[in-house]
């Protein structure tokens, strides 16, 4: 009976130490700012400006020193093209140089002076192609374009000169190995497809672990020691200190996991291929993981601006740990490891494969127990950071009333 009615009494602490909690968030506008506020704009203004998905008339300026009309027909066939226009014209290489250093255009063609000569003489020509590389998709454009043009006037001439009589045989003669171009996963070879649904995970980790430190800091800088110095009978014990405030965490994004995962990808029309349930079997064990995670973090955040220069400064080291925007298996071992240690690591390669590739949970049932292991690992260190914490906080009250005392005594 006595086990029974402890029992009770925990879950009614815990009731009231989220109540407190959740008071406590709408109270702080910081808090509400990146619980509410971030996870609300951040992901409608990424999807807004990736929304195109491609570049598209990239201009270039072309350097045309053959003046034939074979050449003339390669920078038409650019110019028709939809991802490149022809801006400018330029006399030689260096006014093209200026142009691009200009920012005026984004790559150069230079066609040499003996370039129809030498098709005509049945040698291969060469057209040259300059591109900043400081944007890949501009440089996509430039250079597929280039390439795919150069390929169909190479497959025209290839037919004019092989004599054939049927329009079959000069296909094939052009196209003797046919394939089909079937990009997976990512149907329109957008960016905006490729890289932000794994930005949604990684914002509910980041936006989570930015409003946990930043109340910590708070309560610290008001010298409450985040709430754990047992002002009442409601905060005796670590299991319920943590349990309280974890659900009132976990309320708060369980709205905002729905918003990010489910609405946004809706809006914006990115890939949708997991079913609701599969989505809440991953999601709940990784925003458990991110809030315990967050409570560890938080007892080492000493003021509110010190969680926000660590977390702002590893977000995007956390986006390429996790393997969406550069292979996992060009990252060091060493730097693999590291990425272990993040609940975003798991969390986002498990909604890409559910959702973006039309993966099953078998498919993911390594990151999905990695996840509980998270929450469960990230849970203990809680419990034992607060309960550290919790000693400071009478360590340093005793020191003081000690202080006070001798004062007192002395005067």
């Amino acid at each position: 009976m006595s086990i029974f009615r402890n029992l009770i009494d925990s879950l009614l602490d815990a009731c009231y130490i989220w109540r407190q909690e959740m008071r406590q968030v709408f109270k702080d506008e910081g808090a509400i700012i990146f619980f509410i506020v971030v996870p609300l704009v951040y992901p409608i203004l990424y999807s807004w400006i990736y929304n195109n998905e491609t570049v598209h008339d990239v201009p270039v300026c072309v350097v045309d020193q053959s003046h034939t009309g074979l050449s003339r027909k390669f920078i038409r066939m650019c110019d028709a093209s939809a991802d490149v226009r022809v801006a400018y014209y330029a006399q030689d290489i260096e006014e093209a140089k200026s142009l691009v250093s200009r920012q005026l255009v984004k790559g150069i063609y230079l066609i040499p002076s003996d370039f129809e000569t030498r098709v005509n003489r049945m040698e291969q020509g060469v057209i040259s192609v300059y591109c900043d590389m400081s944007l890949m998709l501009t440089y996509k454009a430039l250079f597929q374009t280039a390439q795919v043009v150069s390929m169909q006037m190479g497959a025209e001439l290839q037919t004019k000169l092989g004599r054939h009589y049927t329009k079959r045989e000069e296909i094939i003669a052009a196209r003797p190995l046919d394939y089909a171009d079937v990009p997976l996963y990512n149907p329109q070879g957008g960016y905006g497809s490729f890289i932000l649904p794994g930005v949604l995970v990684l914002i509910l980790q980041q936006t989570l672990v930015l409003g946990i430190g930043l109340l910590a800091g708070s309560s610290r800088e008001e010298s409450r020691y985040n709430q754990l110095i047992p002002i009442s009978r409601h905060y005796h014990g670590m299991f319920r200190i943590v349990l309280g405030k974890a659900l009132c965490y976990f309320m708060i994004y369980a709205v905002m996991a729905a918003w990010l995962l489910a609405a946004v990808p809706h809006l914006f029309h990115f890939p949708q291929l997991a079913s609701w349930q599969s989505l809440l079997v991953i999601m709940v064990p990784y925003i458990l993981a991110c809030i315990f995670f967050g409570m560890t973090v938080s007892c080492m955040v000493k003021y509110r601006e010190n969680v926000m220069l660590l977390m702002v400064f590893i977000s995007v080291p956390l986006l390429f740990l996790t393997g969406v925007s550069w292979p996992q298996s060009n990252i060091p071992a060493f730097w693999q490891c590291v990425s272990w240690i993040f609940p975003s690591t798991f969390g986002v390669k498990a909604y890409v494969r559910l959702n973006s590739m039309g993966a099953s949970l078998s498919d993911v049932a390594a990151e999905y127990e990695i996840l509980w292991i998270h929450a469960a690992v990230y849970f203990v260190l809680a419990l034992t950071v607060y309960r550290y914490q919790i000693h400071l906080a009478k360590q340093d009250a005793h020191e003081r009333l000690m202080e006070m005392k001798a004062k007192k005594e002395n005067s």
